[in-house]
C-alpha cells in the first residue's frame, strides 16, 4: 500500500472515530435529560394517577349529580294544590335527568302539553325528584319512577289534568303515570319512558309530554333490569339523582321555596 494510500484511510478512520464519539456524546446528553424530565415530572404523573383512581372510585351519583348541577338538599315532596301555570308554552324546555346509570336527555312539548310540561317542570325545580328510584321496568315496554314512596302508589299529593295524545307512544315517549281508575291524563309525579313495542301500543290515555333525544339506550340499559316475570320492581336499584331543566339552552336554578308547599321529607 502507497504511503498516500496509508495516510487517505488513516484520514478516514479518524473521521469515523469522530462522528462515532459525537454520536454515543448525543446519546449521553439525551438519556441526562430524559432523566432529568422524569425526575421532575414523575411526582406529577404519580399525582395525577391517583386524582383519577380516587375520582373513578368514587359513587357515580355523585359523579351524575355534578352533571345535573347541585340538586335541592331537602327536597320537598308534598303540596298543598297544583302549581301555577308558569311556564312559556313558546320556549324550548329541556330536562337532563341523572340516574345512577347514565343521563337521559328529555325535550319537553309546552306547546302541546302545557299542563303536564309546567307539572314536571314544577316538580323538578323543585327537586322532587332527586333520589327517587325507578320503581318499575317492564321488558320491552316501560321504564317508570317518581313515585316518592318507591312503590307506586306515591305523589305530590294532588292530581293536574294534563294532556293526552291520539297518536299513543311512540318509544322514547315520556309520559305520566296513572292507574286504571283514574282519569284520562291524571299527572301527580310519576311518569314513565317508553323503551319498547308494549309500550308504544298503550292506550291514549296517559299525558304524553315529552320524548328522549339522547339517552334511549340508558332508559332500555334499565329496561334490561326488569324481573324475570317481566314486569315489576327492577332487580337492580337505579336512582335519580337530579333532573336540571334547561329553558332555552339555560339551566334553570333549583327552585328551594315552593308556592303550594304544605311539607319536606328527604
Amino acid at each position: 500500500m502507497s504511503k498516500a494510500a496509508k495516510r487517505e484511510r488513516q484520514k478516514e478512520n479518524r473521521e469515523r472515530a469522530r462522528i462515532e464519539r459525537e454520536r454515543m456524546l448525543k446519546r449521553e446528553r439525551q438519556t441526562k435529560t430524559l432523566r432529568a424530565l422524569a425526575f421532575l415530572l414523575g411526582p406529577i404523573i404519580a399525582v395525577l394517577v391517583i386524582i383519577t383512581l380516587v375520582s373513578g372510585g368514587k359513587d357515580k351519583n355523585v359523579a351524575a349529580a355534578s352533571r345535573c348541577g347541585k340538586p335541592v338538599a331537602k327536597p320537598t315532596r308534598t303540596f298543598a294544590a297544583p302549581p301555577p301555570q308558569t311556564i312559556d308554552p313558546n320556549a324550548t324546555y329541556t330536562a337532563i335527568m341523572c340516574t345512577s346509570e347514565g343521563d337521559i336527555t328529555l325535550a319537553l312539548e309546552p306547546t302541546v302539553a302545557p299542563v303536564a310540561t309546567n307539572n314536571f317542570v314544577f316538580l323538578a325545580q323543585n327537586g322532587f325528584y332527586d333520589g327517587l328510584t325507578f320503581h318499575r321496568a317492564a321488558k320491552d315496554a316501560v321504564i317508570q319512577g317518581g313515585d316518592p314512596k318507591g312503590d307506586g302508589s306515591g305523589g305530590p299529593g294532588y292530581t293536574v289534568a294534563g294532556e293526552v295524545p291520539t297518536d299513543h307512544y311512540p318509544v322514547g315517549s315520556l309520559a305520566a303515570a296513572k292507574t286504571s281508575s283514574e282519569p284520562a291524563g291524571s299527572f301527580g309525579s310519576q311518569f314513565f319512558i317508553v323503551t319498547g313495542s308494549g309500550g308504544a301500543t298503550l292506550p291514549n290515555d296517559y299525558a304524553r309530554f315529552g320524548k328522549v333525544t339522547k339517552g334511549l339506550d340508558v332508559a332500555k340499559k334499565i329496561e334490561a333490569f326488569a324481573p324475570s316475570s317481566g314486569d315489576g320492581a327492577p332487580t337492580t336499584d337505579v336512582k335519580i339523582v337530579a333532573v336540571e331543566i334547561r329553558e332555552n339552552g339555560t339551566a334553570l336554578s333549583p327552585t328551594t321555596t315552593a308556592p303550594a308547599a304544605t311539607s319536606s321529607t328527604t
